[in-house]
């Protein structure tokens, strides 16, 4: 992908990931992002993302297993791992850490210019008091010097919510405490009956 990239976030993935985040509030959390590439406009669609852990972080044979999985589970639908979300246990720690970088670095063995998305907890918290309309996450791509870069420092890369009702629904999820479905990797290696996918989250 070059010049301009675009990754354009769905309503559904959006809502899950911070979920999960909010779920386990005193964790760091993190999960996999699913989408395609359309290379006619550089844009990546994320249209999915599966929660992945909130006790395991960095372990990387727990993440191997779970995206040979999703991998498996996708692809038939042309779908791929495009990226990876990560909140940090901390509120007032809002740099990209070490172990999100290291697991950003993995991902890109799958697909050659992830998205990683970090929640941002004062954005979160500016939504959950109805005055935020952004998206409340950063998006990191690995720049010319294979580094880990934040978007907005300059136009190369954007961000957007492809759904603009995306953080009034999440409003409204938060307010039902809907989080408490959330089902993640580690809640299906504990009890195999729970689905991590979470087909039923949005119904």
């Amino acid at each position: 992908m070059g010049g301009e990239v675009k990754f354009q976030l769905g309503q559904n993935p959006y809502i899950k990931l911070v979920l999960h985040a909010l779920k386990h509030r005193v964790s760091s959390v993190n999960g996999i992002l699913i989408g395609r590439l359309d290379d006619a406009s550089s844009t990546v669609d994320i249209v999915d993302a599966v929660p992945l852990s909130h006790s395991q972080i960095g372990l990387l044979p727990t993440l191997e297993i779970a995206l040979i999985q999703v991998e498996e589970l996708f692809s038939a639908d042309g779908l791929s791992v495009v990226g990876y979300f990560h909140a940090n246990e901390r509120y007032d720690d809002a740099e990209l850490g070490k172990i999100a970088k290291k697991i950003g670095d993995h991902i890109s063995r799958y697909f050659p210019q992830p998205a990683v998305l970090l929640l941002d907890n004062k954005k979160f918290e500016a939504l959950c008091k109805g005055i935020h309309r952004e998206p409340v996450v950063q998006l990191y791509t690995k720049d010319a010097s294979k580094g880990w870069r934040q978007a907005g420092i300059d136009a190369s890369v954007q961000l957007t919510l492809k759904e603009p009702s995306a953080n009034t629904v999440l409003s409204d999820f938060i307010a039902t405490e809907k989080y408490e479905e959330i089902v993640d990797f580690d809640d299906y290696l504990d009890d195999i009956s729970k689905d991590w996918l979470n087909p039923r989250l949005f119904k």
